[in-house]
């Protein structure tokens, strides 16, 4: 594990607060109801500021070629949302585990990798954690080891903070989502604004 930086968000622990970025998506069952519970989790759980949620969007599934699913029925609901907490990332990550667990999703068996693809009502990624760089086990990878390369992550990030430099890549998101090459299609819900509120 590898820590960098110093100060606010550096390190958490006992009186450090980290603001972090969580990818929150959903491609089974009443999607939208799936993220408005999530985020109603998030907004109760002990240790946990919740700050904001992104726009919600419609996501042509990342692992298919874009274009071979034109059924946007069968797409994700996708938004990014910012926290603030004093939780460790390993205690965090448990914690966000536990709340897609509550909301339906059942992990397979097999690698990680085997089951970045499966149908789930819920998933929950840890994007970025202050300006710490982790290299843990396989399920524990801080900047998130893709999501400079997803349209689905990086547009919704960039409205909540556009001018955040990725701690491994030293650019901001604003500058990664120019420079992005992913042609996936992402389709912003026409939904009002907060769109987790009932």
């Amino acid at each position: 594990m590898a820590r960098r930086g110093s100060g606010v968000g550096a390190e958490a622990g006992e009186g450090h607060v980290a603001r972090v970025f969580l990818s929150v998506g959903s491609n089974l069952g009443d999607r939208l109801e799936c993220l408005r519970q999530a985020v109603a989790e998030l907004r109760a759980m002990p240790e946990v500021e919740f700050l904001d949620a992104s726009a919600l969007y419609r996501t042509e599934p990342w692992e298919q070629r874009p274009g071979q699913q034109p059924d946007e029925d069968t797409w994700f609901f996708n938004c990014v949302v910012s926290i603030e907490t004093t939780l460790d990332p390993t205690v965090l990550l448990a914690r966000l585990q536990d709340v897609e667990k509550k909301l339906g999703r059942q992990r397979g068996q097999g690698t990680p990798e085997d089951q970045r693809y499966e149908p789930r009502p819920l998933d929950i990624d840890i994007l970025l954690y202050g300006d710490l760089v982790i290299s843990g086990p396989d399920h524990l990878h801080i900047p998130h080891l893709l999501m400079h390369e997803r349209r689905f992550v990086l547009e919704p990030l960039a409205e909540l903070a556009p001018d955040t430099e990725h701690p491994v890549l030293y650019r901001t998101i604003r500058e990664l989502l120019e420079q992005l090459e992913d042609e996936h299609r992402i389709v912003g819900l026409d939904l009002p604004r907060p769109w987790f509120e009932r």
